[in-house]
């Protein structure tokens, strides 16, 4: 028999306007036994339907300026406090950053964001980033996003003004959670960036990591969070354990875990896009294409920041195959 309660909350979601799930019925939701996860899964599917149709948007990233991070987050391979092994090197030349945007372009990309290690960029950095930005604005009609630390709003302004208009800028996880994770800054630091990026009129991307050792309390709580600060999309990423960091020996989430946090965030965030990002192929493995079902409408394809992603033919296909449509936001 299918779950009255999962059922008659998604029913209240798809046809009254405004209406948001409470602390409560999230948590309650959380203890879902494997059939009951099967009827979260399908009610996710059919809240994404509702407020995203069938349209797949993707996103591609390039590591901008990798490594030497000065921040101690336990999952991070380019944080200086962990021996990672990861390839160190300061931002790149505006040319290598269009150079790489019009090769995704090509490949189908539909968003493009540059990505940098470390807490904060020198000036001299963001106006290197800005005029990227600019030149692909000229040249494509990409969805252009940066994800460069924390801002203040002059900055978070410089960068909508340059053509830039996405910022992606995770919480990482729960704020009861988040000095198990970083103690170098914070988290309302994070918060505070957030909302200077909102203010400047940029879209804000904002999201977490499952897998940290986090609870499903925690879950439900930074879930919560992203929709008190109205953020337009919601990165979720998975724990790929990487050697030499704090966090090397946990284990990874079970695919229906995966899966039912997907599912989760869509009941509390409908009308917000989610994005699968890093860890999905390690993961999800066979169950890659159900992150739709369970409500997601984004993926982050290509290679990650200092991992190989997934070949980005083989994810155009997969969305094909559903029965899907790529699209921008």
């Amino acid at each position: 028999m299918f779950n009255r309660k999962v059922f008659e909350t998604a029913e209240k979601i798809i046809n009254e306007e405004g209406y948001s799930i409470s602390t409560e019925t999230a948590l309650e939701f959380t203890e879902l036994t494997e059939k009951g996860t099967m009827d979260l899964i399908f009610c996710a599917n059919r809240i994404r339907e509702r407020f995203k149709k069938n349209r797949i948007f993707t996103c591609a990233i390039i590591n901008a300026k990798s490594g030497r991070c000065s921040e101690n987050c336990a999952y991070c391979a380019q944080s200086s406090f962990h021996d990672t092994g990861v390839t160190t090197y300061p931002l790149l030349s505006k040319e290598e950053l269009v150079e790489d945007a019009l090769k995704m372009y090509a490949a189908g990309a539909t968003e493009y964001s540059m990505v940098t290690s470390g807490l904060r960029l020198t000036g001299e950095e963001i106006d290197r980033i800005c005029s990227a930005a600019g030149t692909l604005k000229e040249k494509t009609d990409l969805a252009v996003c940066a994800s460069l630390g924390t801002l203040s709003e002059p900055m978070a302004l410089r960068l909508a003004r340059s053509g830039i208009t996405n910022y992606h800028h995770n919480l990482e996880t729960a704020r009861s959670f988040f000095d198990q994770i970083c103690t170098t800054h914070d988290y309302e630091e994070d918060i505070d960036t957030v909302k200077a990026a909102t203010k400047a009129g940029l879209r804000v991307c904002s999201g977490g990591i499952i897998g940290l050792g986090e609870s499903w309390t925690q879950r439900v709580e930074l879930a919560m969070t992203l929709r008190e600060l109205e953020v337009d999309s919601i990165p979720l990423n998975f724990l790929n354990p990487v050697q030499g960091t704090r966090l090397e020996k946990r284990p990874l989430v079970p695919p229906m875990e995966a899966l039912k946090s997907i599912a989760l965030f869509r009941f509390i965030n409908p009308a917000a896009n989610i994005t699968i990002c890093g860890g999905r192929v390690l993961t999800l493995k066979d169950y890659q294409s159900w992150v739709f079902m369970a409500g997601a409408n984004g993926l982050m394809s290509g290679n990650y920041l200092t991992t190989a992603g997934r070949d980005y033919a083989m994810d155009m296909e997969m969305i094909s195959d559903m029965g899907l449509e790529t699209c921008r936001k």
